[in-house]
């Protein structure tokens, strides 16, 4: 039996690969998947067209290569030719019809409706089947190309349309890639479709070098030309997941079998032989030499296509290095670390085929089943979170803790298919938790420095303001005093006092005003209030009220209050609730009309005594109710600005607080102090 000549080697190597690739992507995908989606189903059903044609085309070589002859095994071959006919015909038609989807992906749109009806029109040729089939199987048996030579130039015309459309297609969509790498490999496809599709048209149609050893190789090209629909079968499904399968270590596999095997076939045996026959050397020696080399060599070769394969497939590298450059120059880039996170939920859910990310950092939300989540994987060692009952009713299959060093930052929960969650995906999802966290942590540290620098400079500026207030003080309120004495005594003289007694009387009242303001000057620069004697609630609220109610009484304004809670309070806290009440005792009686109440409350809830304050006035407007806080800021012609800016400055002096709550009645102002009871201290009254 004479060896195989190029032609047969060929036919066997590329039938191999053509059927071995196709219908391994098919067996990960019927392994991986559950339940496919629309255009899932059609990839899957070019990679079972791809197999089966290629399988059939590899049984009729082997056929042939074994010289059984035409009479041996017919129903086998009357079996593979009516597989390869069927498979070739729907292949065409699924590869116009996943192009359609391709070109409306691109677009980020669903099929329009003349496109919906080009799917359809796209499935006229396999009508043809119904006589193409029954003629395989009718009569004496012939080849395929043989028996159906009626339809081989139409099918041919149809099969350089759709490699011409699907060409452009690709052409197309390469200009709309962002990876350069993406639109180069796009771009080679397309061409290479054009080149198939010429060969293809000129070995069936036009017939070239029909019945020599040129039309013979011409013919098993056009017939291997199917290999580049799985090639882009393969390519689409790494690059949009669409099976959610990585097929690129599969690749790399079949890659270097093809070329070992080639080199071996083409090379080996071919110089072997030449030896033996031209020098007479023993044979096998050559080819076992040859063999040696080649193994040494099958090391580094293979390593070169991971490496080429590797950066064809370059998608994740991409992502980690895009996303790592952002959080690096966070700072430079983006006013906020919410504005970064929703970059890298957004970028990384695109990229890696999730269907859900989030990024839950510590304290930006009421979430408990996140600190859940969090304490189970610190009792696993810090490890990822999958499948728990947990994350399962909040829509997640994984997350990853986000810490740096011994700090949690946070939680970054993600919902995937379980087959595109690799390893591959997984560490660079692991790697991108890291730098986040790091990113968080920076942020945070940036935070906490802004804020020493604001209250370094605002105590710089409290302490020249409390240099200046002494100064005042010690320069303006002696004077505004003595004023005030001799116009006090004018007052007393009855000559003076009758023809005087306006004037003297606003001498008083503004010589009272500005010593108040100097008090409010001085009592905003003091770093904090002296500790007054220890008190009860009770009796802290009953001798602030005393010292306004001779006011509220000529205003005509009642003044009320009242103490649920029997509570001793110490020194500093009596001195801080006692400006504080001052000031929004005299805010609520300047902003209360005549006839109006303001009411004041003490209650203990939390472990905190609350006490409210709640006039009848306007109230304070929506646009306002942060600013009234700020030192300086008032809406009175005369005022300092000052009151409630002490009022928050000496509550959170001795950890209490301060705020603005909507008033009860919808009328009003009402403002409430919080400062923490200690239990022992503390009992509530009816």
């Amino acid at each position: 039996m004479s060896p195989l000549d190029p032609l047969e080697i060929l036919q066997v190597i590329g039938y191999s690969i053509g059927a071995l690739l196709p219908l391994w992507m098919l067996f990960q995908l019927v392994t991986h998947r559950d339940k496919l989606t629309s255009i899932e189903r059609i990839l899957a059903a070019l990679a079972l067209t791809m197999g089966g044609w290629h399988t059939a085309n590899l049984i009729v070589t082997l056929h042939n290569l074994f010289d059984l002859g035409p009479d041996t095994w017919t129903t086998l071959l009357r079996v593979a030719d009516t597989v390869a006919v069927v498979s070739i015909t729907f292949a065409y038609s699924f590869l116009l019809h996943v192009h359609l989807h391709l070109w409306a992906n691109a677009h980020g749109r669903l099929l329009t409706k003349s496109e919906r009806i080009r799917v359809y029109l796209s499935y006229i040729p396999t009508v043809f089947l119904f006589i193409a089939v029954s003629r395989l199987w009718t009569g004496d048996y012939a080849p395929m190309f043989a028996k159906l030579s009626p339809f081989v130039i139409p099918f041919a015309f149809w099969i350089a349309y759709v490699l011409g459309l699907i060409a452009l297609t690709e052409l197309l969509i390469a200009r709309k890639a962002g990876n350069r790498s993406e639109k180069r490999i796009m771009q080679t496809l397309a061409f290479s479709f054009v080149g198939i599709g010429v060969v293809i048209f000129a070995a069936l149609a036009a017939g070239v070098g029909e019945g020599t050893t040129a039309g013979a190789y011409l013919k098993t090209i056009a017939n291997l030309g199917s290999l580049l629909p799985s090639v882009l079968l393969a390519y689409y499904i790494y690059r949009y997941r669409y099976l959610e399968i990585i097929i690129e270590e599969s690749l790399v596999v079949v890659t270097f079998a093809t070329v070992v095997l080639t080199v071996y076939v083409f090379g080996i045996r071919t110089i072997g032989d030449w030896m033996t026959q031209r020098y007479g050397v023993r044979p096998g020696l050559v080819e076992a030499l040859l063999i040696l080399a080649l193994a040494l060599l099958a090391a580094p070769l293979r390593g070169w296509l991971v490496q080429r394969f590797r950066k064809l497939f370059e998608r994740e590298a991409t992502l980690y290095k895009e996303i790592v450059a952002r959080i690096g120059s966070y700072a430079g880039q983006y006013r906020d670390l919410s504005d970064l996170l929703h970059f890298v939920e957004e970028r990384t859910t695109g990229a890696l085929g999730l269907r859900r990310l989030k990024i839950f950092t510590d304290g930006s939300q009421d979430e408990s089943w996140v600190e859940q989540v969090l304490e189970r994987s610190r009792q696993s060692g810090w490890l990822p979170v999958e499948d728990d009952a947990v994350l399962a009713e909040q829509g997640f299959k994984l997350a990853y803790p986000l810490r740096r060093e011994d700090k949690v930052e946070g939680l970054l929960a993600l919902d995937a298919a379980s087959a595109s969650l690799t390893s591959d995906v997984r560490s660079i999802i692991g790697l991108l938790a890291d730098q986040i966290a790091i990113a968080i942590d920076d942020s945070r540290l940036l935070g906490e420095n802004l804020r020493l620098e604001r209250e370094l400079a605002e105590r710089e500026r409290l302490a020249a303001l409390g240099r200046m207030a002494a100064t005042v003080a010690h320069e303006i309120k002696n004077p505004l005093s003595a004023i005030k004495s001799i116009a006090q005594v004018m007052r007393e003289d009855e000559g003076l006092r009758t023809e005087y007694e306006r004037d003297l009387g606003l001498i008083v009242g503004e010589t009272d005003r500005l010593s108040q303001s100097v008090t409010q000057l001085l009592s905003f620069a003091r770093r904090e209030s002296p500790a007054a004697q220890p008190q009860s609630v009770e009796e802290l609220l009953r001798s602030v009220v005393d010292l306004f109610r001779a006011n509220a009484r000529e205003q005509g304004i009642a003044l009320e209050y009242e103490v649920k809670v029997e509570a001793e309070l110490a020194g500093r806290s009596i001195s801080a609730l006692r400006a504080a009440l001052s000031n929004l005792l005299l805010n609520a009686l300047q902003a209360t009309p005549y006839g109006g109440k303001v009411q004041l409350k003490a209650a203990a809830a939390n472990g905190e005594l609350v006490i409210s304050v709640q006039d009848s006035g306007s109230g304070v407007p929506p646009d306002l109710r942060e600013r009234i806080w700020e030192p300086f800021f008032t809406t009175r012609q005369r005022g300092t600005g000052l009151g409630l800016a002490i009022v928050r400055k000496r509550l959170q002096e001795v950890g209490g607080s301060a705020t603005l709550d909507a008033a009860q009645n919808g009328r009003g102002a009402l403002f409430q102090l919080r400062i923490s009871l200690e239990p022992a201290t503390t009992k509530t009254t009816n």
